[in-house]
């Protein structure tokens, strides 16, 4: 329940202060996802997923229809969540156990409900880090997304005692298992003729790393319509005023943003790549700002066979994004500093993800 001070203040959003542990959010505003979203979500992206693109090709694998890229349907549902969870947030730190349930397609409506999991306020008492477990449905209440996230979120009142630290078990990999393969899906008769790539699942080997070549410069322009796209009202993608006085001095990049623009770049290398079934973990390692070019690159990881088809396997891959960089120029993600391994600088996505492609 809400409590006065938040009733009374439209748009004030919740404060570190404001969460605990089992709290439910039923997020506002359901949101149609329409041909006009996906073509807008292509125009800033680039994206080229062929399920996404073209309707013959889906309706030749089993889908109804042409789908919804699986990042801008993320992407929707996240951005229901914003208004409550996130809105006062210093930075969405990570992703973990994502799940994509069910083909989102234009037309459907998605909905989304958020469970408050755990609690921890930093050390220095200005902000404290909220973990949250979202599921998205569509109009048949059919849940299509759910995944597990954790942001770090301003204290306004900051007299305010710290809560109980409450940190939530979350699995390290979404297991072969638990990855959803609708039934009517079949890639017996995929051709490579319309990706332009011939490297299907049985020619990936763990280890292997492929650096993406093409890069993509962001302008302010791009990703503030991409935000406005997934309705995510953060402040701190908008307010160029507010963020002058902060670290930063200016307006950050979505962080879903970036991963969209990453595994776009990543077409090239992996264009049987049909749909992502998981996101296993992910980290925002530095900002993005506009005016940044975008570089990235995927390794291997593990190579599994799907129970009981021989039409599709799974990739399980790790997506770096690099800055003003080329990928394949910088090595490794870490570097030495004060006797630690942090992140490289240039580095502003790890992410763990795994995908559905086509066997031979």
């Amino acid at each position: 329940m809400a409590n006065q001070t938040q009733q009374s203040e439209p748009g004030r959003g919740n404060f570190f202060e404001d969460f605990y542990v089992g709290q439910v959010f039923h997020h506002a505003t359901p949101r149609t996802i329409t041909d006009g979203d996906c073509a807008l979500y292509i125009a800033l992206t680039g994206s080229r997923h062929v399920l996404h693109c073209a309707q013959p090709v889906a309706h030749s694998l089993g889908y109804k229809n042409r789908t919804v890229d699986d990042l801008l349907a993320f992407h929707i549902a996240f951005g229901k969540t914003v208004p409550d969870i996130s809105v006062n947030a210093v930075a969405n730190l990570g992703y973990a156990d994502a799940r994509f349930l069910q083909p989102v397609y234009p037309g459907d409506t998605l909905t989304t409900t958020t469970t408050v999991t755990g609690l921890k306020q930093n050390s220095s008492g200005t902000n404290g880090v909220v973990y949250v477990h979202s599921v998205s449905h569509n109009q048949n209440r059919q849940p299509v997304l759910e995944w597990n996230r954790w942001v770090m979120v301003n204290k306004q009142d900051q007299s305010r005692p710290a809560p109980a630290t409450v940190i939530p078990k979350l699995p390290a990999v979404v297991p072969v298992e638990r990855l959803n393969v609708p039934d009517y899906v079949d890639a017996h008769r995929f051709e490579t003729v319309i990706t332009g790539g011939q490297k299907l699942w049985d020619d990936y080997e763990p280890g292997e790393r492929i650096n993406h070549p093409s890069g993509m410069t962001v302008d302010d322009s791009d990703h503030t319509l991409a935000t406005k796209l997934y309705q995510n009202n953060a402040r701190l993608h908008f307010d160029e005023k507010m963020m002058t006085g902060t670290q930063f001095g200016r307006r950050l990049m979505y962080g879903g943003h970036i991963i969209s623009i990453c595994r776009a770049l990543s077409y090239e290398g992996l264009e049987n790549a049909l749909t992502i079934s998981a996101i296993n973990a992910g980290t925002h390692c530095n900002p993005s700002f506009g005016g940044d070019t975008v570089y990235t690159w995927t390794e291997v990881l593990e190579r599994w066979e799907l129970p009981g088809r021989k039409d599709l396997g799974a990739l399980r891959l790790r997506m770096v994004g690099v800055k003003n960089q080329t990928a394949a120029t910088l090595p490794h993600t870490h570097i030495e500093k004060d006797g630690k391994q942090v992140y490289h600088p240039n580095v502003v996505l790890d992410f763990d993800y795994t995908i559905f492609m086509p066997r031979r």
